[in-house]
């Protein structure tokens, strides 16, 4: 059985990840001991919160859109497996995942990969939403890839 996904569903695979990730983030605010460590989590979870918004509006748009393929169901056998090597496209999985990290610095690694792992999504999303949001998805990566700097920043630190 093909599993084939349209823009929506896509879209509200990338609303998922950004739910998870404010929930990762605000868990591990909340764990966390180290104030730099602290401020960062609670920091990116806001940031989490403005995507979920920027998702939502896109999504209104992307009902009827389909990517161009080079063979029917290009597309979507992408899209699942990059959805299934995300950790955070599951419901839940980012509280869970917090409350798993033993160290802020495991924390930091978990997120560093987690920010990888979205902008390599949302590069894939460009293909499913009609052009005029491409500017709202590159500005989502641009912010995903400065959240991927503080995050390594961090990691120095620690």
């Amino acid at each position: 059985m093909t599993v084939i996904f349209t823009g929506s569903e896509i879209v509200g695979l990338g609303i998922q990840i950004e739910r998870n990730g404010k929930d990762f983030y605000e868990t591990l605010a909340a764990q966390s001991k180290n104030g730099a460590a602290i401020k960062l989590f609670k920091y990116l979870a806001g940031e989490e919160e403005k995507h979920i918004a920027a998702f939502e509006k896109i999504l209104s748009t992307t009902e009827k859109y389909e990517p161009a393929e080079s063979y029917q169901g290009e597309y979507s056998s992408y899209m699942k497996a990059l959805a299934g090597e995300c950790v955070f496209t599951k419901k839940d999985t980012g509280k869970e995942t917090a409350k798993k990290t033993k160290t802020d610095k495991e924390a930091v690694e978990i997120g560093i990969i987690f920010e990888k792992d979205s902008i390599i999504f949302y590069e894939g999303i460009k293909k499913v939403v009609p052009e005029y949001d491409h500017k709202i998805i590159n500005a989502l990566i641009s912010q995903e890839q400065a959240h991927l700097t503080q995050l390594i920043d961090l990691k120095t630190k620690l």
